[in-house]
């Protein structure tokens, strides 16, 4: 049987590239310590494993590696719960181990139940995958002599996927829509950096889980799967553009740029200037109350590079950028804890820009000498 390339086998192949090359970023081994990373890339390496599955049923190349019949299905059972903690990890900063293991219990779980599957021989697999994709082909002759799907779970994976994500998706609505209430902000316009990668987030996944029951509603069979698969791969094109969006990459200082400066490196009128402009765009627009603000993105709102404005904060101002974000948001905190006595330290620490209590709190005393709970009371 003749393979099959055309655009939606490569706009595919694209997208578990792109997947698997960003899950090598947000699982690295500083970037997994927080923990959206490393949820964002356990489903990213989870969706890579499922398009990659659904690929190659759709061009033929799973003939050369029967082996690899059905072995995405608990990588499947794993994007649901995967979207739900970083969902709760942005919210709240991080997850406990006990909810992780909580939730990915059943993946694993469902991995042991499926070994009787990923044992069988090529000639059960190439049948299975017949079954599925060319039902017109004939079956190989093969002979087993106990059912490897002899429980209704594995039976049944497509429905169990399919509830798993429509279940996780609706919990992850669930806590997004209780952080809007509790912001205060409208869904359709959130000022919140984190709210609106909230929404984006469930956006996506929403209109995802439709085209996949809509496809699997008129293909019983498995001959639909490219069509949601490829729309997955645009997700994930989605993703890579945010990333890179993100990035400093683009803001590099020129070979010719210092020279422009004396050995300084900045002159002291345009220090003045540039420090000026910093100091406006830090008390309006409050950039650092984003968790993720960093120095490339602060270069990018001033129209500068990462070197000239490391320069001028470190010259100008006497600290580096860290101190210099930590210094703001220690004085958004301590507005917030006189104007909002009821709303408790963590949501404040959340509100500028902490992931955790304890980083605020360190930081807090740092500054101002006193924990948030001593200076609410003082």
């Amino acid at each position: 049987m003749p393979y099959r390339i055309d655009l939606f086998a490569v706009f595919i192949f694209l997208g578990v590239v792109q997947a698997i090359f960003l899950s090598f970023f947000f699982l690295s081994r500083e970037n997994r310590k927080n923990d959206v990373n490393f949820f964002q890339g356990l489903m990213l390496l989870s969706m890579a494993a499922c398009i990659l599955e659904i690929l190659l049923m759709y061009t033929g190349y799973i003939a050369d590696c029967l082996f690899l019949v059905d072995f995405s299905e608990p990588f499947a059972l794993a994007i649901g719960p995967s979207f739900y903690l970083m969902i709760k990890s942005l919210i709240n900063g991080s997850v406990t181990r006990r909810m992780r293991l909580l939730h990915y219990i059943f993946p694993v779980l469902y991995f042991f139940l499926l070994i009787p599957f990923l044992i069988q021989s090529d000639d059960f697999k190439y049948n299975s995958w017949v079954y599925a994709y060319h039902p017109d082909l004939p079956f190989r002759d093969v002979s087993v002599g106990y059912d490897p799907r002899w429980l209704w779970v594995t039976d049944h994976h497509t429905l169990l996927a399919l509830s798993s994500i429509g279940i996780y998706m609706g919990l992850g609505l669930i806590e997004i829509i209780l952080a809007f209430k509790n912001k205060g902000e409208s869904f359709f316009d959130p000022v919140h950096p984190v709210l609106r990668k909230l929404r984006a987030g469930i956006l996506h996944m929403t209109s995802a889980t439709l085209i996949i029951f809509v496809v699997k509603y008129f293909n019983i069979d498995d001959t639909g799967d490219h069509l949601f698969a490829a729309y997955i791969s645009f997700t994930i094109y989605l993703t890579s553009f945010n990333v890179i969006s993100h990035s400093g990459f683009f803001r590099q200082t020129a070979l010719s740029e210092p020279q422009k400066y004396k050995s300084s490196g900045v002159t002291a009128d345009a220090q003045k200037e540039l420090l000026d402009k910093l100091t406006m765009l830090m008390t309006r627009d409050k950039p650092f109350l984003q968790p993720g603000f960093s120095l490339p993105e602060l270069a990018g709102k001033l129209n500068t590079t990462v070197h000239v404005l490391s320069q001028v904060i470190n010259d100008g101002l006497g600290k580096n950028f860290f101190e210099m974000v930590a210094a703001y948001r220690v004085e958004e905190a301590k507005r917030l804890l006189k104007e909002q006595p009821n709303i408790k330290v963590e949501e404040i620490a959340e509100q500028v820009g902490y992931n955790s209590k304890s980083s605020f709190n360190t930081a807090f005393k740092k500054i101002s000498g006193k924990t948030p709970s001593e200076y609410r009371s003082a």
